[in-house]
């Protein structure tokens, strides 16, 4: 999310994440600025405070509303100045000056300045912060690791500000441009504290309109934005969960973009000449992830099997449609340090029960398997995959009873671990390997409210995430990374599943909309043709 890893020589990070973002207005003199743009997903947000959220609904939204100190530049994983005009590390990467953008305000007329990004970095950092337990856990804070590498955070004057690490972190700077680490306004959260989520202030290019529950969201152009006022009046985030009635509404016009077509509409999507299909190679994995912490699943053997016994290719071919490829690591091929070396386990459902009955299970065992409820990135339809899996699962005897929850409430159980077996994944927010494999598989994420829903704890992973975040050498980077690839293949906590493709379906009257290597979605430079 939602991008890499490191300062300035860090590297030129290989990335190619879909969903949409909006590259720069080009001089076209037949730019018409006005309108509403009306974007169809499959869920709504889960709340629209940046620190909180963990889920690509609600960061889609607040991209939208706040600004980071530094931007990944439209079109490319690179950074540029976000609300911070330049910034600078030490030579030891231990302190980072950040220098403010000056006469910029929130929505709500409060001043941009260091106390802004000091209330919106510390009440996630420090404890003794006042709004430090206001609204909930500070998720992202914690798995990327920052609420053990930052120290202090301190102003030097009014516009200049210092991030100062207790250890050299190499993905800093580029972790620092994600969303959950946006600015937010001071005024506005001592305002309404616990309801900030529902009443949401930034800086960015549009500002909070409204929202109804279930249904829709809506932002305003922010007119005085410091980036220039957006060409759009309005943009609606319509939720429609069914992915047919979403088609149904963009072919009707009710719609002017959508996510996240069944794939057995593509061909009929390509044949609309009112429509546009964008697609692109995606960075992100649908994973099955099993409660370690919950018997039979710390079991090894009882692991081993379930992965042997389901068939990814075909599971690919029927519900991705050819917009997937199976998955065998925890991270896709299109991210650096890929091991296309290791050998993904073979669909032997005779292994597999074989395995069961060495694990002291000959006859199976009874287990719930929870089904995502809305449709993702890297899983088009959770219902249909759960029954596929359902039925292979019962070929080796592990009967499973499938269970769902509305997606904040599916969220919120899985990551603090009431579930036994339970689809997931994740598109990545930075182009770095650090970026999955910590927030995913570590042991500090482990701890609930977890990313890692698999409740993995491996001492032996744990050190080699550890050392591989510690260095800037690339090529000790990529090695450690292909060693933590190894042990999840030794341990396997999940069945990795698929890497999809990103794709996007617009009406053709939607101009200046382009794919980006990263999932965030910005609306400031697209554009209705009348």
């Amino acid at each position: 999310m939602q991008n890499n890893f490191f300062t300035r020589v860090f590297l030129l990070i290989v990335l190619i994440l879909p969903i949409a973002m909006f590259s720069p207005v080009y001089a076209d003199s037949h730019q018409q600025q006005g309108g509403t743009l009306i974007f169809g997903r499959g869920g709504d947000s889960v709340g629209l405070d940046p620190a909180l959220e963990e889920d690509g609904e609600s960061f889609k939204v607040c991209d939208n509303i706040y600004d980071t100190l530094v931007a990944y530049k439209d079109g490319s994983t690179e950074l540029e100045a976000g609300l911070a005009t330049s910034w600078e590390s030490s030579e030891d990467g231990l302190t980072w000056t950040f220098h403010l953008r000056q006469g910029v305000t929130f929505h709500d007329g409060t001043p941009f300045n260091a106390e802004a990004v000091l209330f919106s970095l510390n009440r996630q950092h420090d404890e003794t912060h006042p709004f430090h337990k206001v609204g909930g856990s500070y998720i992202y804070w914690i798995a990327t690791g920052l609420a053990e590498i930052v120290d202090t955070i301190t102003a030097v004057d009014e516009f200049t500000v210092q991030i100062r690490l207790k250890t050299a972190y190499a993905p800093f700077i580029y972790t620092i441009a994600i969303t959950p680490f946006s600015i937010v306004s001071p005024t506005a959260v001592q305002k309404w504290g616990d309801a900030f989520s529902n009443n949401p202030v930034g800086t960015g290019p549009f500002k909070f309109g409204q929202w109804d529950r279930g249904d829709k969201i809506v932002l305003t152009a922010n007119d005085a934005y410091w980036g220039g006022r957006p060409m759009l009046d309005r943009v609606i985030f319509r939720s429609i969960p069914d992915n047919s009635v979403r088609l149904i509404e963009l072919q009707q016009g009710s719609l002017h973009a959508m996510e996240f077509p069944n794939p057995d509409d593509l061909q009929q999507i390509r044949d609309d000449a009112t429509l546009e299909l964008l697609s692109q190679p995606g960075m992100s994995i649908g994973y099955l992830a099993m409660n370690m912490d919950k018997p039979p699943f710390d079991n090894l053997k009882v692991r081993l099997a379930i992965n042997h016994a389901i068939n990814k290719p075909v599971i690919i071919e029927h519900l991705y449609q050819g917009l997937g490829i199976p998955a065998k690591n925890p991270i896709p091929p299109t991210l650096w340090s890929y091991d296309d070396s290791i050998e993904a386990y073979a669909y032997d459902p005779e292994l597999a029960k074989q395995l069961l009955t060495e694990a002291g299970y000959p006859d199976g065992f009874e287990t719930t398997l929870w089904a995502l409820p809305v449709p993702r990135p890297y899983i088009p339809d959770g219902r249909a995959l759960a029954e596929v899996l359902q039925s292979e699962l019962r070929n080796i005897g592990i009967e499973t009873k499938i269970v769902t929850f509305d997606w904040g409430t599916y969220l919120e159980k899985t990551k603090n671990g009431e579930h036994d077996i339970a689809m997931l994944g994740w598109s990545a927010d930075l182009g770095d390997p650090d970026n999955f494999l910590y927030f995913l598989l570590s042991k500090s994420s482990a701890e609930k409210p977890a990313g890692n829903i698999a409740f993995y704890r491996s001492d032996e992973m744990q050190d080699v995430l550890e050392r591989a975040r510690a260095i800037n050498d690339r090529e000790k980077r990529v090695s450690l990374y292909q060693e933590a690839q190894q042990i999840f293949h030794k341990d396997v906590p999940w069945v990795p599943l698929a890497h999809a493709k990103q794709i996007l379906v617009i009406n053709k009257k939607v101009k200046d909309l382009k794919l980006h290597p990263l999932k965030w979605r910005y609306f400031r430079h697209i554009w209705l043709e009348k």
